[in-house]
């Protein structure tokens, strides 16, 4: 699955994560996963989701509904094995120079698209160009602008040519660019209806969209890689979690991501140990705390840390996440190399927080229990997206501790769609309680870089500092490993004593899978990298694909 409001960028995969180990937890149940079977076509997987996709064009999509329905469309160049080594998807092999500036791919032939039509390096040209184009409104253009030439060798040919070092080049070619050019050339991809009826390369092909309530996708027979044994893959949009868990134990969902309490507590019982497994396993992703550094109050980094200390970071883990996670420092998760271990940490400590806010002129001068300044009280608008339990469970937690220290805090949920065209990309929010899933590479360049805040874009809170943006562009200009862990060592300091965010916690991923369905091999990029690959044997079959 390919995901966003994030950085899909990577380099040197393996290396990025020497020193931790395959943390994966599976409880296997009994029962139905001791029916044995053979690998069957046919049934098919219901998967729960709070959130509904937006778009279903990769490069135009800014959230994780968007691109785990777009990621068993669409194809990339390149993807992320279970070592997470980088092999060839649409690509069969490539070649790199010894300066590392040329690579060279070699496209896999006898690729069609759904319509039936050949893919070719005209395809990938197509897309290049489109992401590149200034009247595409997309978040991920940065790194396809540092080709300073890209060539169509031959129909199975691709060539880019890098005017300067890119650390992370061969990986960004894993996703957002394939467009199919018979299709969009000469159209405008914001308003055509190819973002709601896309015609991809991948796995599944899209049946029908019902907003609102679902998107069915059936497999794609002719997939390259073969015929994905499950005939239909559903996506239904359930934005309450409690309600979605509901639908999981009357049969209405087969897969879903369980909250902390559902994991811990609620599927502790006969039923769930004989009907499911379930998976728990670290990700690349945290949540965060952010501040609209153009709003007065949040200019003050004195504010900013005075906030820090008033939150208890491990009481959010304990509470919200029931322990299945930790608390975050910085934009890189623990264990993993660009960790800078040795960051500020900000203590729970009121004391601290009531100082820092009276060394930036707020006290409470009227005796009303709310700190002020020049004339105004200090109270503000925690905004988040509604159905996120964990969310608005952790902005509860803010909104008491802060009013400790005198700070009035709203908390406001907004549905999804809403809340990041209406709102994050409008800049019209004081704070927002959101989540990154970050690549496995440590170039953040599209969420810290000052230029990287125009609507759509992911500097939405507005983060200008020079000496990062030198460093994210230093960064991504060496291959050298020793080199790049100096840079974002020194980025996460800054951040971590800035706090454009306060970076709240890294949560652990906790699915769980109906035990009708075999062939699930959980790796350190998740379990859904495998998905053509799972079945249900025909014994234990459920539905039939409607035609």
């Amino acid at each position: 699955m390919r995901k966003a409001l994030y950085v899909i960028i990577t380099f040197m995969a393996i290396s990025y994560i020497s020193g931790c180990k395959d943390n994966t937890e599976t409880i296997v149940q009994k029962n139905l996963n001791e029916v044995s079977g053979q690998p069957a076509y046919g049934d098919a997987l219901i998967v729960g989701s709070i959130g509904e996709p937006s778009i279903l064009i990769p490069m135009l999509a800014g959230d994780s509904a968007s691109h785990d329905v777009a990621g068993l469309i669409f194809n990339g160049l390149v993807k992320y094995d279970t070592d997470l080594s980088v092999i060839g998807d649409l690509a069969e092999s490539w070649d790199i120079s010894s300066d590392g500036l040329v690579i060279t791919f070699h496209l896999k032939k006898g690729v069609k698209w759904a319509d039936g039509v050949e893919f070719t390096a005209e395809d990938v040209m197509f897309g290049y160009q489109t992401i590149i184009n200034e009247k595409t409104p997309t978040a991920y253009s940065e790194d396809y602008k540092q080709v300073k030439k890209a060539e169509v060798l031959d129909s199975y040919t691709f060539r880019v040519t890098y005017e300067k070092p890119f650390a992370p080049a061969l990986t960004s070619w894993g996703s957002l660019v394939i467009l199919p050019k018979h299709l969009l050339e000469g159209k405008d991809i914001t308003k055509t209806d190819f973002g709601r009826n896309p015609a991809g390369l991948g796995p599944y092909k899209l049946n029908k969209w019902t907003s609102g309530q679902e998107l069915i996708l059936h497999s794609n027979k002719t997939y390259f890689e073969g015929r994905p044994y499950i005939d239909s893959y559903v996506y239904r949009f359930i934005p309450d979690p409690a309600t979605m868990f509901l639908e999981l134990q009357a049969g209405g969902v087969d897969m879903m991501g369980l909250t902390p309490i559902q994991y811990t507590k609620q599927t502790d019982t006969d039923f769930f140990r004989n009907n499911f497994q379930k998976y728990r396993y670290p990700v690349f992703s945290y949540t965060y705390l952010g501040f609209n550094l153009k709003h007065p109050w949040f200019k003050d980094k004195r504010v900013r840390q005075a906030i820090a200390h008033a939150i208890d970071k491990s009481e959010i883990v304990d509470v919200v996440l029931f322990g299945l996670g930790s608390p975050a420092t910085g934009p890189y998760v623990p264990n993993t190399w660009p960790y800078n271990p040795n960051v500020k940490k900000y203590e729970y400590d009121l004391e601290r927080s009531r100082e820092l806010l009276k060394e930036a002129g707020w006290e409470d001068t009227d005796g009303n229990g709310i700190v002020d300044k020049d004339g105004n009280q200090f109270e503000f608008t925690i905004r988040t997206n509604m159905g996120n339990r964990l969310r608005m469970n952790t902005a509860t937690i803010i909104q008491w501790k802060l009013e400790k220290i005198g700070i009035k805090v709203k908390i406001e949920a907004i549905e999804w769609s809403a809340f990041i065209n209406e709102f994050i990309d409008k800049r019209r929010f004081q704070a927002v309680l959101l989540g990154w899933s970050i690549g496995i590479d440590p170039d953040q360049y599209n969420i810290w870089h000052s230029t990287k805040t125009k609507e759509k874009e992911f500097n939405f809170v507005s983060y200008n500092n020079p000496e990062i943006d030198d460093l994210l562009e230093k960064g991504r200009r060496t291959f050298d490993i020793n080199e790049r862990k100096k840079v974002y060592y020194r980025i996460h300091e800054i951040l971590a004593e800035e706090l454009p965010y306060i970076f709240l916690y890294v949560p652990d991923a906790t699915q769980i899978v109906h035990s009708r369905f075999k062939g699930i091999k959980p790796s350190p990029i998740g379990i859904g990298y495998n998905l053509p690959k799972w079945y249900v044997p025909k014994k234990l079959q459920k539905h039939s694909l409607e035609q």
